[in-house]
């Protein structure tokens, strides 16, 4: 019963992955002209990736860089959610895949969250380390 269910949630990841992959051709561009006050964010450690497929902020952050990461988890959702559509597959299980490729494209000096919950910051040369479900 637990192999069907693994191979169920592996066949839903790939279909994620796949329909990820397919809208990233098309975010490009936008991901190519990233705002300034989000790029300052990044590399200041207050904004990182969460293994949800959502910003996160990393402790107390100003607020408009809260809003900011508001702002753009709400244009990520409807993303996910197109995706999730042609993909088949749950909101939350697309949101998760797209969360493994984030974290899997973080740069050095970058935040992303483990699968314990807490914040890391990738280092140069070395994989994040991201959920074990992750294709």
């Amino acid at each position: 019963m637990a192999r069907d269910t693994m191979k169920k949630q592996a066949h839903t990841l790939f279909h994620a992955a796949a329909a990820l992959a397919a809208l990233a051709l098309v975010a490009a561009p936008a991901a190519a002209q990233r705002d300034p006050a989000y790029q300052a964010a990044r590399t200041a450690g207050q904004v990182g990736e969460k293994m949800d497929g959502y910003l996160g902020t990393v402790g107390s952050v100003p607020a408009d860089v809260d809003k900011m990461v508001k702002d753009l988890n709400i244009k990520r959702k409807a993303v996910y959610t197109q995706g999730a559509q042609g993909a088949g597959v749950s909101v939350e299980e697309f949101a998760f895949g797209a969360g493994c490729k984030n974290i899997r494209d973080t740069a050095a000096g970058e935040k992303y969250q483990a699968p314990d919950g807490t914040w890391k910051t990738r280092s140069a040369g070395e994989a994040p380390v991201r959920d074990s479900r992750c294709p």
